[in-house]
């Protein structure tokens, strides 16, 4: 079993930045082939936005974060990052960490990401 916390998120203006991570205790994310970052928007189904492989560095982004979204690994410390740039109202969510495919007992609480205009 895998907790995640995920921490970072708040209240910025359209066109900044925030800086999310996600801390892993228990089992690490080595067991996971690939982790990645998801998002809830209000009214809308959770998506994931980026995914890396945890034992190299490819990475997946959907359409709408990418060019403004990075997201990186500390295997040491066994924690997922998201550095979100050039932020946009629609990116308002709450973000959660999770294996890819999601495990379903491993969601968080998430961290709520509000970008205002």
């Amino acid at each position: 079993q895998v907790q995640l916390v995920e921490s970072g998120g708040g209240l910025v203006q359209a066109g900044g930045s925030l800086r999310l991570s996600c801390a892993a205790s228990g089992r690490t994310f080595s067991f996971y082939d690939m982790v990645g970052w998801y998002r809830r928007a209000p009214g809308k189904e959770r998506e994931i936005v980026a995914r890396i492989r945890w034992g190299g560095d490819t990475t997946y982004y959907a359409d709408s974060v990418k060019g403004r979204f990075t997201i990186s690994k500390d295997n040491a410390k066994n924690t997922l990052y998201l550095q979100m740039n050039s932020l946009k109202p629609e990116d308002t969510a709450i973000y959660y960490c999770n294996s890819v495919p999601a495990k379903r007992d491993y969601w968080g609480q998430g961290t709520q990401v509000t970008v205002s205009s």
